[in-house]
């Protein structure tokens, strides 16, 4: 996908998801086999409505060979996840009175390159290897630090939700006895202030909405469009792509 007027129209869907879906709209389909016979980057293709511009972001970072043919974990960003950071880029380019990029290549290999080596570990790390995370409680459930394929530090951790029942005899909250919820976290800062360390959370979080794909040569954790921007933030990725400088479009 070379033409970005997929933008728009992605961007619509995400503001429809996020204020259309209740609780009854989702339907409970029963427990899926993880086991995928094919490759990490067959899964990809095999869904081309979640990662038709994954797939050529990956290309264009020549990291295609990587999710094709190593033992991987990928915690693959959707599209409308990579589209919300080609959006802010454009907004940037705009507002500087330059012109806007309608095509994923006009953003350089390196700034592709570096982003998306944050989603990929080498090895295979399903859910369960993962340590348990509480943000609110850090000290105790940190989560772990893994190097990620720039050889660069992530935090990666399981939340353990809490179960919350309510009868005539009041509420009672049962601690981390509830469902399990896997997080790709960047880390922003190493040092905590010893006034807010208690509450204090040193990174950027990334929910995974679907975990454990298992293809044949590695792991594939999906992560949840709606609560994240590739690069873990828009700016991060629009900054970056603007300081390397846009490069022109091909004809």
């Amino acid at each position: 996908m070379k033409n970005l007027m997929k933008i728009g129209f992605m961007m619509l869907i995400t503001t429809m998801v996020l204020f259309s879906c209740k609780k009854e709209d989702y339907i409970d389909t029963g427990i899926h086999d993880p086991k995928f016979n094919g490759t990490i980057w067959q899964y990809l293709e095999s869904r081309p409505e979640l990662f038709d511009t994954l797939i050529v972001a990956l290309k264009i970072a020549k990291l295609d060979e990587v999710i094709k043919n190593e033992e991987v974990t990928f915690f693959a960003p959707p599209d409308v996840s990579i589209l919300k950071s080609v959006w802010a880029l454009n907004e940037n380019l705009f507002r500087m009175g330059q012109d806007t990029i309608t095509s994923l290549d006009q953003v350089r290999p390196e700034v592709w390159r570096k982003f998306l080596s944050r989603y990929i570990l080498k090895g295979k790390y399903l859910a369960k290897d993962f340590n348990q995370m509480d943000t609110l409680n850090l000290a105790t459930f940190p989560g772990g630090v893994y190097k990620n394929f720039e050889n660069t530090d992530m935090n990666i951790g399981v939340l353990y939700n809490d179960i919350k029942t309510t009868s005539n005899t009041g509420t009672q909250i049962i601690k981390y006895a509830g469902y399990r919820q896997l997080y790709l976290n960047y880390p922003y800062s190493v040092v905590i202030p010893e006034d807010i360390k208690d509450y204090f959370i040193p990174f950027l979080t990334a929910p995974v909405a679907t975990s454990d794909i298992q293809p044949t040569n590695g792991v594939l954790h999906v992560l949840q469009f709606s609560k994240h921007a590739f690069g873990f933030q828009t700016y991060l990725f629009a900054n970056e792509a603007f300081t390397l400088g846009i490069l022109p479009k091909q004809p």
